[in-house]
Order: C-alpha cells, then structure tokens, then sequence
C-alpha cells in the first residue's frame, strides 16, 4: 500500500500524520522546499501544524511525481481555488488506476463545481475511483488522536469500502455515504454560517443568537442541496449537522476566527492577511449566493453574511434585518428545508 498526499497544510499533514502511523509508504507532498525539509527532519509541520509530532517513516517531497508514482491512493488535500490546477498537476504523473480521496471543502470560484466534479473532469478517471471525505475533523485534533469521525462519500460501494477500511484507526472512525453531492455541499456550505457565528460572537450575542443561527443556517443548506439533488437525510449526519457545529463553535475554526474579525470591523482583505490558511467560508458565501440564484432558493443568512463580507455592511445591521424579516412557521430541519423560511 502507498498512499500519497497533496497539499501539506493543516489537514493534509494530519492525514499523512495519522496514516504513516499505519502504513510504511505514505508521501506528504509540499511545494516549499523548506517545508519538506522541516518535516523530513524534524518530523512536524511548525506552520500549519505545530506542536504535531509526525511518523519518522512519513516522507515528505516537492516532487510530485516521486510521491504519485505506483500510489494505490492519492489524496488531494489542495484548496479550492488551486484545486484544479492541482488536479492538472497529478494527471500528468498519475497512471489512472488509483482511488483519489478530495478532503477540500469548497466550490471553484470560476465554475461552481464540487471538487469531486474538477477531480473527475482534470484527472480522466471514472467517477467510481473518486470518493469525498468531509465531517466535523479539526486537523488539530486529529493531529492529537482525539476520536473523531468523518464520512467517506462516493458513488462505488467496494470503492468507499475500501477506503473506510484504510482510513480507519482508533481514534477515527469513518462511515461510508452514497450522497457524494450533499456530503461535499455540507463541507463547503457550513463554512459560510461558521463565519457568521463567528460574527455574533465578535458581536457580543450570545448562546441564544449562536444557537439560532446554526439551526436556521442548516435549513438554508438543506434547501439548496435538495435543490441541487442532494438527500436531505445527509444534513442530519456528521458531513451536516456535525461538521456545522464544530466549525461554529471549534476553538481551531478560521471560518468563525474571521467572523469575528468582520464583527470588529476589519475589511475582507485585513481578514485574509491575518492567517496564512485558506479561510474557504470567504469563497464559498460567494459561491452560494450565485448557486441560490441558479437554482432559484431563498437564503437570508447567507445573502447578509455575502453584504457584511463584500459590501461592508454593517454586521449589527444585517443580523437586525434577518429578525425583522416576514414571520413563517417552524417544523424542523427536514420538513421545512423545502418550505420558504
């Protein structure tokens, strides 16, 4: 078994961390030189995963083509913005008979696609030998061996059998799912409502405001996945509800660090500049409003967090307005995520 890893950030080293713990041939990819030099000799990854100490056996590369080459898996742990060309990048050194595993959660800021979908379409490769992997998974804890489950989600049954079982440790345990589609959308959607509970919080709201929040922002992404052909039962599990209330209220969450940066009155570019990780919340409020817009389904939350985010609206202002919104009625996640709200 040889596993390889692209991307050496935060959760990809985690991944690769907790495999080479298994497994004697696991390759952790990075483009700086002087990250893989850290990681191979010092075994940690000070920048995106301090105080994390690494398997000695773990290696680490800058050579694409030494880490894919004879690989039986190849996660792809890039953000969603260089998803693609990362994608590019591996077809090229890739023989086309591995199982590829996308753990980014996000849509591609040009085409709105899943990252599932820039796999299939960059990598040629049927979609059966491609599975998703989202959930409630901090790379900080998993870093530490706290349990942890997680969901792996693709449209072959012996395919995502097969990476339950190699994934699977102790400490973190991994369901399978046939809903790629909601899977992938809960991953990328809760990072939007991650910000805005970040928001209330910088705001000085308090558990009340958080927890309506969550609840009505797992409504909006249950409507839009139905409206994008995803089973609404997937928003209940750990790649729905699960991942939500961890980003939300997770100490190691960027999304809802940023949010409350935002509630402080720094600017979208302030925000980006104070971490060296992908806030992928940022992106993906973009991306949702224009998806809403397609496929024609209402979500307030979302469209106030995209004005305080791009149009610098005021935070106390757009969450004044979500509660002076029209009144309705309540029957729960799934009953009313296919009601207006």
């Amino acid at each position: 078994m040889k596993i390889a890893v692209i991307g050496a950030g935060s959760w990809g080293t985690a991944l690769a961390g907790m495999l080479g713990e298994k497994y004697a041939d696991v390759w952790l990819w990075a483009r700086d030189c002087l990250l893989v030099e850290q990681i191979n000799s010092q075994h940690c990854n000070e920048k995106y995963l301090p105080e994390i100490e690494l398997p000695k056996k773990l290696r680490c590369t800058s050579d694409l083509e030494r880490a894919v080459t004879f690989a039986d898996i190849v996660i792809i742990a890039a953000p969603s913005h260089v998803f693609r060309e990362t994608a590019q990048n591996i077809a090229q050194v890739s023989s086309g008979r591995e199982i590829f595993i996308t753990v980014a959660k996000g849509f591609e800021p040009a085409t709105l696609e899943r990252m599932s979908e820039v796999a299939a379409a960059e990598l040629s490769v049927s979609r059966e030998q491609i599975v998703a992997l989202s959930g409630p998974n901090h790379a900080e804890e998993v870093g530490r061996k706290y349990p942890t489950a997680t969901v792996a989600a693709g449209i072959s049954v012996n395919t995502i059998k097969f990476v339950q079982d190699v994934l699977t440790m102790p400490y973190f345990r991994v369901y399978t799912n046939h809903d790629i589609i909601g899977v992938e959308l809960g991953g990328a959607l809760k990072n939007i409502i991650a910000v805005g509970t970040g928001i209330v919080e910088g705001l000085g709201f308090g558990d009340n405001t958080k927890a309506a929040l969550i609840t009505r922002g797992i409504v909006e992404i249950t409507r839009l996945g139905i409206a994008m052909e995803a089973k609404p039962s997937t928003f209940s599990g750990l790649a729905g509800i699960g991942d939500l209330v961890a980003t939300c209220t997770g100490k190691y969450s960027r999304n809802r660090q940023a949010g409350i940066q935002f509630a402080q009155g720094y600017s979208l570019e302030a925000v980006q500049d104070k971490t060296s990780m992908v806030v992928e919340g940022i992106k993906a409020t973009l991306a949702a409003c224009r998806l809403s817009k397609k496929y024609s389904v209402e979500m307030p939350i979302t469209s106030q967090i995209y004005e305080v985010i791009y149009n610098n609206k005021n935070p106390k202002q757009a969450f004044l307005e979500l509660m002076s919104r029209g009144q309705s009625h309540e029957e729960g996640v799934l009953c009313s995520a296919t009601r207006e709200l």
